[in-house]
């Protein structure tokens, strides 16, 4: 946009509304009511409607007439066009003939490429006291007397401004709708065309021409008498205005074309799979489809909580740590499970499957290669395994959300198929490192390439045949490890990884689960491509990495006693136990047993006094997830804790041990950095607020510090806590803290 030296006040002179139907009366009334104009003027074509708006109390004044009316606007006066989209064009031509370029212009229209393309026409120019916007509210009745003042409240409002808005005019715009109570969201045009298409006019478009066929039938009458909710609910749009419905689609129809032509086709697929009684494809585009709506579910939840705000955390002190707990599902098993179960013959049944972001990014990467996978219903799937080599081409870029596990494990299976594969992921993960796994890929004949700074996307080239390697591995990591042995599956030869410290073998225990013979020999793993997986049932514990912060509360908090059940306890993860145990606090497991080939136990997790110490450098690889919440735990404790060889916490999420320090710093805690390490000394914590750098744990592990806090803690930018922890929240409000989420900062 461009720059604009002209203050806006939050007041308008006068808000004129051209056109008072539903919205603009309701914007009208809005405004009016909360009084964010001095003077709200109407202007309608029809006496009767100007009438009824002032009866109505919408306006404070009518005028027919936009010639008499422009001379009285000027600065800090906003014209509202709330016509029917192809009338909006005359009424552009009379702004560029009545109005000052000092009058701010916005539209209400739900297409705005031809706005713009209008305004375009007209100026000869894109005015910059034009800002495209479009509400997304509406109402079954229309008309001025359906007016309703507070319609915008919660719902989204999107302004598509272009190169040449002034920054002014935009803040004018962005004024109203904030003061009538929208959030609101900035898009580019194509894209706000191209999503509109998609999600509310080719609906409406299938509405309407449903409707329009049942009603063809002679059996019609009979038909809607015993329509179920469902055919209600879905034909209820037909009923919108049709001349309004018109104007849209032949205002947006290249990007309804598009998308009508992509469900044409997918349509006529699914014609043929009915005819052919085609199960498996019906299975796979149900499922598929029910997992997509389960996930708009969530978001749109989320957006409820946090609308167009910060997502944060507000956290005030104190806080009992008492309570038995439910830990979801371990993750790292969660992803492996959908690995291997795809990669298997025949059905594999799992419970207790982790619904974070994360994992469902892997569960929808391989629905985009092929496979059929039912769930999750409560954290159950059945997975209907296509076998090694049975993956199929997928049709876009895999995107892997925020799953840095998903992505590196993914590509040790994709450099062995036959086809070409591009994987993604979102701006967080677009900065991690993959180097560690090109270089030992690469040696097994794969074809990858990542960008200039070793980041994604990856881009990988389809091979017929891998080469087995002996590899030795620089820095301990599981991820790596898994990579290569998935890789190793399709590798000619035996694969030999030798690790410098032991990792989780989460993916040696599975493969031996599902019949795959790996063998491990202190710390060598070996493998031998060519086998085969078969069909497993598997069972998730609760995942250790989650407990650690209720154990770190429980640690932390004087009178504490925390239970949990079913915790994976694998000796690659018990990191967090052994090294809280070395401080002192008091851990008990019991009813130790295996689920699945891992080792499970319940946990009880009791307050005793805490001291530095100094962290053996052979539990940093089975704590290397743990250790923002043990940075919490060094915080409360006397003395002096310190960690060293600790580099890998640096290219995590985000560079947990600076955003760690930073944050302990901001609560006064005394805290020295290292290339590979820190040093806490224990105090007391105070108030403050936190940036998260959009690391889970980060924010996790500084909501748990208020336990012990002077104030409250705020902590920004915490969306991704429900990649690896979706109830977070709610297990923490159990154990007494008081946790608030949204835009609470």
């Amino acid at each position: 946009m461009t720059k604009n030296i002209e203050k806006t006040s939050p007041r308008l002179n006068k808000l004129v509304v051209i056109g008072l139907g539903l919205i603009g009366a309701s914007v009208a009334k809005a405004a009016r009511e909360r009084n964010l104009a001095a003077e709200v003027i109407g202007l309608s074509r029809r006496s009767s409607t100007l009438e009824l708006a002032l009866v109505n109390g919408v306006i404070d004044r009518a005028e027919k007439s936009f010639k008499d009316l422009a001379p009285e606007l000027g600065f800090g006066d906003l014209v509202l066009i709330g016509v029917p989209t192809l009338t909006v064009p005359s009424v552009l031509r009379d702004c560029y003939e009545l109005l000052s370029e000092s009058v701010t212009l916005t539209d209400v229209a739900s297409v705005k490429g031809s706005i713009v393309k209008s305004a375009q026409n007209i100026y000869g120019h894109i005015p910059p006291q034009l800002v495209p916007g479009h509400p997304i509210a509406g109402s079954e009745k229309s008309g001025v007397n359906a007016a309703i003042s507070n319609l915008f409240e919660g719902h989204r409002v999107i302004l598509t401004p272009v190169e040449e808005t002034a920054e002014s005019h935009f803040d004018r715009v962005l004024a109203l709708w904030e003061g009538v109570g929208a959030a609101v969201s900035r898009m580019g045009v194509v894209k706000h065309d191209e999503i509109l298409a998609a999600t509310s006019h080719l609906p409406h478009l299938l509405a309407f021409s449903l409707v329009d066929t049942l009603a063809g039938r002679s059996d019609y009458q009979e038909i809607i008498k015993f329509a179920a909710g469902g055919f209600r609910d879905f034909t209820r749009i037909a009923a919108s205005d049709p001349i309004m419905w018109r104007d849209i689609t032949l205002a947006n129809k290249e990007s309804i074309l598009n998308i009508l032509e992509d469900v044409i086709n997918d349509f006529n697929v699914l014609r043929s799979a009915v005819r052919d009684s085609n199960e498996k494809y019906l299975l796979d585009v149900f499922n598929h489809a029910q997992h997509a709506r389960q996930r708009h579910e969530k978001q749109l939840k989320t957006e409820e909580v946090s609308l167009d705000k910060a997502y944060s955390f507000h956290v005030c002190p104190g806080g009992h740590a008492c309570a038995e707990l439910e830990i979801p599902g371990d993750k790292s098993i969660s992803h492996r499970s959908v690995m291997l179960g795809s990669l298997a013959h025949g059905m594999t049944e799992v419970t207790g499957f982790l619904e974070g972001e994360d994992s469902l990014a892997t569960l929808k990467v391989f629905r985009d290669l092929g496979v059929i996978i039912e769930g999750p219903a409560q954290g159950r799937l059945a997975i209907h395994g296509a076998g090694l080599h049975g993956l199929k081409k997928p049709s876009e870029p895999l995107y892997f959300g925020n799953s840095g596990t998903s992505m590196r494990l993914l590509s040790g299976i994709l450099v062995g198929q036959s086809f070409d594969s591009i994987l993604e992921g979102d701006a967080s993960l677009s900065k991690r490192p993959m180097e560690r796994i090109v270089h030992p890929l690469e040696r097994m004949g794969a074809s990858l390439s990542v960008s200039k700074s070793m980041t994604p996307p990856i881009s990988i080239v389809g091979v017929r045949t891998l080469n087995a390697i002996d590899y030795v591995m620089p820095i301990a990591s599981a991820q790596v490890k898994s990579c290569i042995l998935l890789a190793g599956l399709y590798a000619k030869g035996i694969t030999k990884i030798y690790e410098p410290a032991p990792t989780r073998d989460h993916t040696e225990r599975m493969l031996r689960g599902f019949g795959y013979k790996v063998q491990t020999a202190g710390q060598t793993i070996i493998l031998e491509g060519g086998g085969t997986l078969r069909a497993s049932r598997i069972d998730i514990p609760g995942d250790i990495s989650s407990a650690a912060f209720f154990m770190v509360a429980a640690a932390i908090t004087p009178g504490s006693d925390i239970w949990m059940k079913n915790i994976g306890v694998n000796d690659t993860r018990v990191g967090i136990i052994n090294i809280l145990r070395l401080m002192g606090t008091q851990i008990d497991l019991f009813n130790c047993r295996e689920m699945a080939g891992e080792p499970v136990a319940d946990i009880r997790v009791r307050y005793k006094r805490l001291e530095g110490i100094d962290i053996p450098i052979g539990q940093v690889p089975l704590a290397i997830d743990e250790f923002p919440a043990i940075f919490v735990a060094a915080a409360c404790a006397n003395g002096l804790t310190r960690l060293a060889g600790a580099s890998e916490l640096r290219v995590k999420e985000s560079d947990r041990i600076s955003a760690m320090a930073d944050g302990l710093s901001i609560l006064g805690i005394s805290v020295l950095q290292k290339d590979d390490g820190i040093e806490i000394m224990g105090g007391q914590i105070g108030s403050g607020e936190i940036d998260s750098h959009g690391d889970h744990r980060v924010a996790m592990a500084f909501s748990i510090a208020a336990l012990r806090a002077t104030g409250a803690i705020i902590i920004n930018d915490c969306e991704n806590v429900g990649t690896s922890f979706p109830n977070f929240a709610q297990l923490a409000q159990i154990i007494g803290v008081d946790i608030k989420v949204g835009g609470a900062s």
